[in-house]
């Protein structure tokens, strides 16, 4: 029993071994690697197993390296990979045979292949390239409600003849368009495009691809490709239906999301409320809908706002435009008016005190003060004089004197005259 025991244990060890792979065992690099152009500014490489490769149980992998226009690596166990890279300045490549997880084998040697340059004079092609995407409704409500356009600028550049005409084309994903509506310069050099309708995915991730070449009877021009990242070119359209309204000493500012296919959950927004009276300035930033301030003086304010995407939806990109400017508020004179009449009851009740002072008494007041008071009343309220009269009135006082010894009586006689406001004296004779 122990016997056949020990024949099946050591078949069993045979076996392990057999299915181990050899250390000494070696990869061998992949043949026919090719590079090709798939479409604009993508290329697809693609290879093939080496045929003389000692076949084991072992799991083989690439390892790709981009060697130009910018370093790049990954590893596939396919034998061809579609790759996204500008490619006016050619393109290189490297792969090799690894082990797909027995890292105790050792990667074969690499293999390299090239795409190169275009042809083209140096400093022929454009400069300065710049696109944006902008997103519109459209009256489609079923599978795309909303309409990306693409507007891209550039200069010419600068060793490039003068009658050098630029075409523009784009591409986004599968799709490939050329531009149909060009802008020129003092030249008629076109030196921008508009895509009215691209077939652009305003929530997409994908590479948008530019390329633009040229022509001209002189030379030949370099083309120019450039990659964007949607996020980064996306022209966001400010908030809508923006209203403001001032109840008290609360200040309220509502608003609607903009016209995006993002939904309403993926904007910031930043509100600029501008004081006009003072000229300063106040910003905040939200994420909700909404905003209300505490206003402690009247004034007219310019209410603005804007958005941008949240990182939460996509990566972080563009601000919006700020919105058209409301005004809420005002700065007509009617706080002038509420001065005015404060102003004026003000000085009712200090007219009425002075009249009383002057005419009933001091009331515990100093006589001098009393004096003071009463002689700004006559500056400030000086007394109408009456009517000048030209008629003179005589008064006759008649006075009976005795004299101490006898009884003679002397008559006195005054005669006073009253001339506008002069004051009545006895003259004795």
């Amino acid at each position: 029993m122990a016997r056949v025991l020990l024949i099946l244990l050591g078949g069993a060890v045979i076996l392990q071994a057999d299915l181990l792979p050899d250390k000494t065992f070696s990869l061998l690099p992949p043949v026919n690697f090719t590079i090709k152009v798939a479409g604009l500014a993508e290329v697809l490489l693609r290879w093939e197993p080496n045929p003389d490769q000692e076949q084991m149980n072992v799991k083989l992998g690439y390892h790709v390296k981009i060697n130009a226009p910018q370093e790049d690596e990954f590893e596939t166990r396919s034998t061809e990979s579609k790759h996204v890279s500008i490619l006016h300045q050619g393109f290189s490549a490297s792969v090799r045979t690894i082990p797909w997880h027995n890292h105790t084998l050792r990667a074969s040697s690499w293999v390299s292949a090239e795409l190169k340059a275009p042809p083209g004079s140096p400093g022929t092609s454009i400069v300065n390239l710049t696109c944006t995407t902008n997103t519109v409704a459209t009256n489609c409500t079923h599978l795309r409600p909303y309409q990306v356009s693409l507007h891209c600028t550039w200069l010419v550049g600068k060793d490039a003849p003068e009658d050098t005409q630029y075409f523009l084309y784009y591409r986004y994903g599968s799709q490939t368009e050329e531009c149909q509506e060009y802008s020129q310069d003092t030249l008629k050099r076109k030196n921008s495009c508009w895509f009215p309708r691209a077939f652009i995915h305003s929530k997409g991730h994908d590479w948008l691809a530019v390329h633009v070449n040229g022509s001209s009877k002189h030379t030949a021009i370099k083309p120019f490709d450039q990659l964007f990242a949607l996020h980064a070119i996306d022209q966001v359209n400010p908030p809508v239906n923006v209203t403001a309204g001032i109840e008290g000493t609360r200040l309220s500012i509502r608003w609607e999301k903009p016209v995006s296919a993002f939904p309403a959950h993926c904007f910031d927004y930043e509100v600029k409320i501008y004081n006009t009276r003072k000229g300063y300035f106040q910003t905040a930033n939200m994420t909700t809908s909404e905003f209300t301030s505490t206003i402690r003086d009247i004034s007219k304010y310019s209410i603005q706002v804007r958005a941008a995407v949240r990182s939460v939806c996509r990566a972080a990109g563009l601000w919006s435009k700020w919105s058209q400017p409301i005004d809420v508020g005002t700065d007509e004179p009617k706080s002038w008016t509420e001065w005015f009449l404060l102003v004026l009851m003000i000085t009712v009740c200090i007219v009425f005190i002075l009249s009383l002072v002057c005419r009933n008494g001091t009331y515990g007041l100093g006589r001098k003060l009393k004096y003071t008071l009463c002689h700004l009343w006559t500056k400030l309220f000086p007394p109408v004089p009456a009517p000048k009269s030209s008629i003179k009135d005589f008064v006759v006082t008649v006075n009976y004197e005795k004299s101490g010894s006898g009884e003679t009586e002397i008559e006195v006689i005054s005669y006073v005259e009253e001339p506008e406001l002069e004051v009545l004296e006895d003259f004795v004779f």
